[in-house]
């Protein structure tokens, strides 16, 4: 199901556009319908109120929680199951966030990801991306919503976009606090500053050395790093937004002097923000996580460089929550630290 079906069906049964504007509001706002002044049966048309039990038991059936697994850290990983029997994965931050899922599976293949190892399963629809968001309001509030979940939303743009949209007007997130994160694909870059909803935007550097990079990212497009950053710095500059760049910190990987030179080198005196992520380590891959106090320290020298830096821990450490690994454990039927719900 997608946005743009649910808004034919609407007006299929005798919806105008603030009738649409209404229930995709009721909806990804995860409010009841009788909130506020206007109530169904005073506002509606009768073909609208009639259909509407059967749309929103279709609608809350797009997304059901199966697990939860908090952190001491405030946020929750939680495995999410489809319509279909399928499975993704959002995660609740702290401070009001969300990342949610853009496909299932991924076919970048970032090496030290689990999500790709088994490649590109299928895209989820508009509809499925914001009954993540939904199910995330029917836990707590959500005011930011980051599409660094599964996926790559690059390879997913028309659905996700589409969310973008809905999410930036009837969903009351303001488009800053909406974060398109990519490998970097042309296509983001024409896209994005031509929707109405224009997102912030993260970037995947990991890198500052263009062989390491498709070392690291075997099928993302070929762009060297500093192809990447100058991209990222025109989107900058038209939508006024800084861009952040993600680096997921790999101890003897990309952690040396070599490469915070590089980073300088790049992002001084850039609009732009670095989030160091260390690496959330993964059963059966090589990567390790370097010590936080290790982590810590490059993100202190870069600051002092002049880049401003933000050291970021990744969610789901002590539950071994790394994006695709609750996924994963839950198909090979190996629960653990888990909290079971039926909703």
């Amino acid at each position: 199901m997608h946005i743009e079906t649910i808004r034919q069906r609407l007006r299929a049964l005798g919806a105008k556009p603030l009738h649409e504007q209404r229930v995709l509001r009721d909806w990804v706002l995860a409010q009841p319908h009788d909130q506020g002044r206007r109530r169904p049966n005073d506002f509606l048309p009768r073909g609208v109120r009639e259909a509407l039990p059967a749309l929103d038991a279709e609608l809350h059936g797009l997304a059901r929680l199966l697990s939860s697994h908090p952190a001491e850290d405030g946020s929750a990983r939680l495995l999410v199951g489809l319509a279909d029997g399928q499975t993704v994965e959002s995660v609740l931050l702290p401070r009001d966030g969300l990342c949610v899922s853009s496909q299932i599976g991924c076919a970048v293949g970032c090496q030290f990801c689990m999500t790709g190892r088994d490649g590109l399963i299928r895209q989820l629809s508009s509809a499925e991306i914001i009954a993540q968001v939904v199910l995330g309001r029917r836990q707590r509030p959500v005011k930011k919503v980051v599409f660094m979940g599964m996926g790559e939303p690059a390879h997913n743009l028309d659905n996700v976009m589409e969310a973008i949209d809905l999410l930036g007007t009837e969903g009351n997130i303001g488009h800053k606090n909406l974060v398109f994160s990519t490998v970097g694909d042309a296509r983001v870059f024409q896209r994005l500053p031509r929707g109405a909803v224009k997102p912030a935007l993260a970037l995947s550097l990991h890198t500052t050395k263009p062989a390491l990079r498709e070392k690291l990212l075997p099928r993302a497009p070929r762009l060297t790093p500093r192809e990447l950053v100058e991209l990222g710095q025109e989107y900058a500059r038209a939508t006024a937004y800084p861009v952040q760049y993600q680096w997921t910190l790999l101890e003897g990987i990309n952690d040396g002097e070599d490469e915070m030179d590089g980073i300088v080198e790049l992002l001084k005196g850039q609009y732009a923000v670095l989030n160091m992520i260390p690496y959330n380590t993964v059963a059966d891959l090589d990567f390790k996580r370097p010590s936080w106090e290790r982590a810590r320290a490059i993100a202190a020298a870069l600051r002092q460089r002049g880049v401003l830096t933000k050291l970021r821990d990744s969610a789901g450490q002590e539950v071994d929550g790394g994006c695709g690994q609750l996924r994963a454990r839950a198909m090979a039927g190996a629960p653990r630290g888990i909290t079971i719900h039926a909703a």
